[in-house]
């Protein structure tokens, strides 16, 4: 089957973000008048352009840094002498058998093992080629080189392939030495294809014969498969693994699998672990539905979520706040009620666990494509959440001001931006608020604490399934004595990056393309290339006949959009003004005649 899929990241959005103020109870615990001057933060670039779709980085005791790209290459950033180079190549499955179509398995994740510096031991996710499964194996690392004789395999388990989407694969290590990795459901947002009734953008629950792929409760829903999970595990040092005490099932129980930590997940794309508490966070990458559904249920949320112990977070029959699904008969349309969050029942037939669930924990942020109410700091359109460390300084090791120790640091793919989260003593949410405003983004995919309690941040680049001049690794230093250089920041327009005051013209110059540019919309779509989205000139082209294209193509991105150019969605922009609506698609149309 012919597919378009939405790489490691769907729920995909498209395009811009909006920043808010809301201090809330935040005084209580750090004073806004001592809130550090976000001109002292700056980029500094490590490696840019020479990366091939990364995924994610280990940077290791020594400050060299490992990346995974997810068509198959573990990369060496030396730190020494500031090169790139190739540590392992591993044979992946990141192609369906369709030419020139990408699957979003591959090379996905990387962690160093705690005792690195005595064992050289690195963990890796990924999906081999010739076997339909996604493993997890240990490593070792020797002389700049990952030798694929050392790999010893931990545990995988059976991924469906030639199917779009959500593979997860995020590792982390916690204070306690156990090993975390993420899980993506294996299913299919879209919809059957030439079928009346079908999924919409809301939860995967077709459990029609022969469309197992259409039904998330085979998997994430499950209690004994491993997809659509978090799972834990304590190491060994001949490589196998034991159960920790605090799991979600207990072992030898034939209907569910005791590696489990966390169920009903998406796409838990990015993970990390509290390296004080123990408290797991992640990014759930959300399902594409623009607006609530009497019939269906709710539309669709990214969340940020955090685990202080195990637990069922819902996915398919709840998202966000534990708003609940509601049944569905594919065969007439017909609903039935809402599941409920207390008592979740899975009496699907591709299911091969408990029929009775755990009760559904609520998401800890959660916002949709338009403004949140509850989270308005997170701004409005395209969504991919992602979750990164928590900051905590070191003895004789605090880069940065004592003002975020404790703060939990979140971060946009799609949106670009990144945000402080302010928590109570016990891990409870207080306020967030703007980070490294005046650094500026290109699709960050991963962000680590080093071993110098510096944040380094692996940018993706602002294109899809393609090499990215805009991809590679940067450190974020702090300017604690020199002198400030001179910016003008903007922070009510969407996407704005500090600029120079000399060129504060350029900026001020708010045509089409600037704004599509400041926008995320370059995230996926390209000029005149190849991204997930068709190009612009593509879209010209098509439209160039039409005397309402402008107004058309206003309405598309305004309002959403979906089955034009594939099964790709294009959300609501409802933040969005009119006029810079006009101004985007004047500008696209200007295109026409190359």
């Amino acid at each position: 089957m012919k597919i378009l899929p939405t790489l490691m990241l769907s729920g995909i959005g498209y395009f811009l973000l909006s920043f808010f103020s809301n201090p809330g109870t935040e005084k209580k615990y750090n004073s806004q008048a001592d809130t550090p001057d976000q001109r002292r933060f700056v980029k500094t670039s490590l490696v840019k352009g020479q990366f091939t779709e990364p995924t994610e980085m280990a940077v290791l005791p020594n400050l060299d840094i490992l990346v995974t790209q997810r068509r198959g290459e573990v990369m060496l950033y030396k730190n020494k002498t500031k090169t790139l180079k190739e540590a392992l190549k591993l044979d992946v499955y990141f192609k369906t058998s369709v030419p020139n179509v990408n699957a979003e398995e591959g090379l996905l994740g990387i962690a160093p093992d705690p005792d690195f510096a005595t064992n050289q031991y690195v963990f890796i996710f990924y999906s081999p080629l010739k076997t339909s499964v996604n493993r997890l194996s240990r490593f070792r690392l020797v002389n700049d080189k990952i030798s694929p004789a050392s790999e010893k395999v931990v545990l995988e388990f059976y991924s469906q392939r030639e199917i779009c989407c959500h593979t997860g694969g995020s590792i982390a290590f916690g204070p306690d030495k156990l090993l975390y990795v993420s899980t993506g459901d294996n299913s299919t947002p879209f919809d059957v294809p030439k079928n009346e009734y079908v999924n919409k953008g809301y939860a995967p629950l077709d459990n029609r014969p022969g469309l197992h792929q259409y039904d998330a409760r085979r998997s994430s829903g499950n209690t004994n498969d491993l997809r659509g999970k978090i799972l834990r595990i304590k190491m060994k040092p001949d490589g196998t693994y034991s159960i920790p005490d605090g799991n979600l099932f207990p072992e030898n129980d034939p209907k569910s699998k005791p590696e489990i930590y966390v169920m009903g997940n998406r796409n838990p794309y990015r993970i990390s672990v509290d390296q004080q508490t123990g408290f797991l966070y992640w990014g759930e990458v959300g399902p594409d539905a623009n607006d609530d559904n009497e019939l269906r249920g709710p539309r669709g949320y990214d969340e940020i979520n955090q685990a202080r112990k195990a637990g069922n977070f819902g996915w398919p029959l709840f998202i966000g706040n534990n708003y609940a699904y509601k049944a569905y008969d594919y065969t007439n349309g017909q609903n039935g009620p809402a599941f409920n969050p207390a008592e979740p029942i899975n009496n699907s037939p591709n299911n091969t666990g408990l029929t009775t669930l755990p009760a559904a924990e609520p998401a800890y942020i959660w916002y949709p494509y338009g403004v949140s109410k509850e989270f308005p700091d997170v701004g409005s359109g395209g969504r991919t959440a992602m979750a990164g460390p928590v900051y905590h300084t070191k003895p004789g090791i605090a880069p940065y001001p004592a003002y975020y120790n404790g703060k939990l640091i979140i971060y946009e793919w799609m949106r670009g931006w990144v945000k402080a989260v302010t928590m109570s003593p016990e891990g409870n949410y207080l306020s967030m608020e703007p980070f490294l405003t005046n650094i500026s983004l290109a699709a960050p995919i991963d962000m680590e604490l080093g071993p110098d309690g510096k944040l380094y941040i692996l940018e993706y680049g602002k294109g899809w399934f393609s090499k990215n001049p805009d991809a590679g690794i940067a450190r974020i230093d702090y300017l604690k004595t020199t002198k400030l250089p001179q910016y003008v920041s903007n922070t009510k327009k969407p996407g704005t990056v500090a600029v120079p005051m000399g060129h504060q013209r350029t900026t001020q110059a708010a045509t089409g393309k600037s704004l599509m540019l400041r926008s995320d919309c370059s995230t996926c779509h390209k000029e005149n290339g190849t991204s997930i989205g068709p190009s612009f000139i593509r879209v010209a082209a098509k439209y160039k006949q039409n005397k309402n294209a402008v107004a058309y193509l206003s309405g598309k991105i305004a309002k959403g959009s979906t089955g034009v150019w594939g099964e790709v969605p294009m959300p609501a922009h409802p933040a969005m003004k009119e006029a810079e609506v006009k101004q985007i698609a004047s500008w696209i149309m200007s295109l026409k005649a190359k």
